[in-house]
């Protein structure tokens, strides 16, 4: 569904109602599992456009298992590549997060128990037991930058290891003291005088420019989720970027090389991924999530935080439609006794819901506009995650942001939990699966843990062996 840049006429997205079911008990592997409630909310079917582009790599067979780690819910997905470029969802499995504040670890055995639990579900299902595994990237604040590396040819052709070399020389420049690079992407390569080259192999020159986006974090925040993750037996496999996992599970391949931007609305944060010509360009994110909708709601109507979360989800709307004043609505108000209710129009819930929404768009636009990574920001913004699916949420977009907006949900992907409506609140989960299964390539960033150069001695005896 797409909501184009407004203008003097209103439109809304049709209400909706949803429950909450509990989430299913199932046998774990790997410790008692604990039934947990996590919260579904329910939007329209038709969320995206039916045109896609299939992409042109085949994807790797698998299977592989990812885990998506955040402030409301942590979900493991294992899944495989099929013939057809879709990925198949072998087993799933979430929890209530818990030891998770802004995408970070604040309670390492919280946060355990509740992993443990999300994956052994998932091994479960899939009949198998996976000791590797993909991560996102939420913790540690990361940070987003552009750095230019340089490497000497001598006149020969650019071979793949020059690529690969090239790409860890700008890795080592971007370490700062207390910061891990996790991602070092190019975004274009310069052979000699010649600019703007997207693939330098095979080309002749005397020296071998990269611009490269660097996406780093804090390295004690980083150490803490490996540490909890070898406790649940786990090894990481590999570490990607929030908005970067979001963007390959809900943009088509036109949209990444025409411009666009995804905003994945998240319980404790909202991440945002510009791609442009195929590349991530630029991330950011806001610590603002539904949580804080969520709690606004329990501190206005003096009710619990269950409730408020149950408020949200069935009469939650980012702005006032005509009639709410005439829906009365039931709350159950904390203190000493459980039986205290008081009625309430829908009004009241959008009057609280409406502000901070506006607050987090228009922090959304700030950041767009700061990016300064040119056109690319100024092209259509997907709305993804949990949070899109609030009731009103594009048509405020679309006029806040002044850019056209649509809601996304994965795409290529058989098997998600739960029904398409849902399928937003998995966007990260299913591109960190894009990712293992081949997307990392298309990205640019091959595997430079033995093609790092270590020091001057080093990067002559790579000088001279490319020679020999």
């Amino acid at each position: 569904m797409t909501y184009p840049v407004p203008g003097p006429v209103r439109t809304t997205l049709p209400a909706t109602r949803t429950t909450t079911p509990a989430t299913p008990a199932v046998p774990a592997i790997r410790g008692p599992a604990a039934p947990a409630r996590v919260p579904r909310p329910r939007a329209p079917a038709t969320l995206v456009p039916a045109a896609e582009r299939m992409p042109t790599r085949k994807l790797r067979t698998g299977p592989f298992s990812v885990l998506d780690i955040g402030s409301t819910k942590i979900v493991c997905l294992i899944g495989r590549g099929e013939p057809d470029n879709t990925i198949r969802i072998l087993g799933h499995g979430w929890r209530r997060s818990h030891g998770v504040r802004s995408g970070g670890i604040v309670d390492l055995r919280e946060a355990e128990s509740a992993i443990r639990n999300a994956v052994a579900q998932a091994e479960d299902m899939a009949t198998e037991r996976r000791d590797s595994i993909f991560v996102n990237l939420s913790c540690g604040h990361p940070e987003s930058r552009h750095i230019n590396a340089r490497w000497p040819i001598g006149g020969r052709e650019v071979t793949q290891g020059d690529v690969s070399r090239i790409i860890a020389e700008g890795r080592l420049r971007a370490i700062s003291e207390g910061r891990s690079a996790i991602h070092t992407l190019p975004l274009d390569y310069a052979v000699d005088d010649t600019q703007e080259v997207l693939d330098p192999r095979g080309h002749l020159c005397d020296l071998l420019s990269a611009r490269l986006h660097v996406i780093d974090a804090n390295t004690t925040a980083l150490r803490n989720l490996e540490a909890v993750l070898s406790r649940v037996e786990l090894k990481i496999a590999g570490m990607v970027s929030s908005p970067l996992a979001s963007g390959l599970a809900v943009m088509s391949e036109d949209e990444r090389n025409l411009g666009a931007t995804v905003v994945d609305m998240g319980g404790g944060l909202t991440s945002i991924g510009i791609f442009g010509e195929g590349r991530l360009l630029h991330t950011a994110t806001i610590p603002v999530g539904g949580l804080h909708i969520t709690r606004d709601i329990a501190q206005g109507l003096s009710t619990s935080i269950d409730s408020a979360e149950r408020l949200k989800t069935m009469y939650g709307s980012a702005e006032l439609l005509a009639g709410d004043d005439n829906e009365p609505i039931l709350v159950q108000l904390i203190g000493d006794n459980d039986h205290h209710y008081v009625r309430i129009s829908r009004s009241r819930i959008v009057s609280i819901i409406h502000p901070r929404v506006e607050e987090t768009l228009e922090m959304i636009r700030d950041r767009l506009e700061m990016a300064a990574v040119g056109p690319a920001a100024d092209g259509r913004v997907i709305l993804t995650g949990g949070g899109s699916l609030l009731e009103g949420i594009g048509p405020m977009a679309a006029r806040i942001l002044n850019r056209q907006v649509r809601l996304g949900r994965p795409r290529r992907i058989v098997g998600l939990p739960e029904n398409s409506a849902t399928w937003p609140m998995f966007s990260t989960s299913a591109g960190l699966l894009a990712w293992a299964a081949g997307a990392a390539d298309e990205m640019g960033e091959p595997d430079t843990r033995d093609a790092r150069p270590g020091g001057l001695v080093r990067r002559f005896v790579d000088f001279i062996r490319d020679r020999v």
